[in-house]
């Protein structure tokens, strides 16, 4: 089944080069079918970039889903014109009274800062607990994880000696998780981040189930009872150049980086790396969309409480 999204959003373009089935709005009025409803807080600074990476996987399972972008009022875009912006994302008045299947929380290049000095923090938590009402499911990536830890559920996060940088092989902490249906023994996942949550201070929330871990990376996935709040340190969702253009992009601005770890053959930047994550990403977003937005959420998308 296809992704809906606006007809003109740039992703559009590049997900039909990639063979996955897009449903315009215009196509999808003409069809009597009920479409999961996922709302994306796009809080990445590159958003058609992020836009696009999250759209290519929530449209690659067997559901009719429909995606709409949200964007922060008290934060504005330094790296997305405000053209697009304006097209294509809605604010948090725009759709404070709607109720939706699923939700997710980007990652945001602010981990370095204090929570409560982050310009936009008071209205993160709004919609952080918006959503324990108004939302059957909601997936926290990457710094998204670290706030809803921390919000919802006071747990800190700390600064690591150096950047967590590269892709890291993970084994499941839990085998019976809907969510990894279907995982190998072993997988990967890229990491990008600054910051850690430790593992001890989420085992001390007894409502919260860890699912998977890595040696190298710490906890990468964790969950509440039935799924209703997901949080996940790692970015799937990446393309296979994303790591190599963050390192290249620090690189550039004199910035303390080393190549990121298991992501070059050999070690070696000059050569392109081989993406051993994509299809991973892709069961998990279908693995959460089924087992626990899909199967979980009413059919009137009005009565989830």
């Amino acid at each position: 089944m296809p992704i809906k999204i606006p007809n003109l959003l740039p992703a559009t373009d590049t997900l039909l080069n990639e063979n996955i089935f897009v449903m315009t709005e215009t196509r999808a009025i003409t069809q009597d079918i009920r479409p999961l409803h996922i709302l994306m807080l796009n809080l990445m600074p590159k958003k058609i970039e992020t836009e696009t990476q999250i759209a290519r996987l929530i449209g690659n399972t067997p559901l009719q889903v429909e995606l709409e972008l949200l964007q922060t009022a008290t934060h504005k875009s330094g790296h997305t014109s405000a053209e697009h912006m304006l097209a294509f994302y809605k604010t948090f008045d725009d759709v404070r009274d709607n109720r939706y299947d699923g939700m997710i929380i980007t990652g945001a290049p602010v981990e370095q800062m204090p929570f409560e000095e982050v310009d936009y923090w008071p209205e993160l938590c709004e919609i952080m607990e918006w959503s324990k009402t108004h939302v059957t499911s909601t997936l926290h990536i990457c710094w998204g994880a670290q706030a809803g830890l921390y919000y919802h559920y006071g747990i800190p996060k700390y600064p690591l000696d150096q950047k967590l940088f590269g892709v890291y092989e993970h084994t499941l902490d839990y085998k019976r998780s809907m969510l990894f249906r279907g995982y190998d023994d072993v997988f990967n996942v890229p990491h990008s981040r600054h910051t850690t949550t430790r593992r001890e201070d989420i085992e001390a929330v007894p409502e919260i189930k860890i699912l998977a871990s890595s040696p190298e990376a710490g906890v990468f996935c964790a969950m509440t009872d039935r799924g209703r709040q997901v949080f996940v340190m790692g970015h799937s969702e990446y393309d296979a150049d994303t790591l190599g253009n963050e390192y290249r992009r620090d690189l550039a601005a004199n910035l303390p980086i080393q190549p990121p770890a298991h992501y070059f053959p050999d070690d070696d930047p000059s050569r392109a790396p081989i993406v051993n994550w994509r299809s991973c990403a892709n069961l998990f977003y279908s693995n959460w969309l089924n087992y626990y937005v899909y199967q979980t959420t009413p059919y009137d998308v009005k009565d989830i409480q």
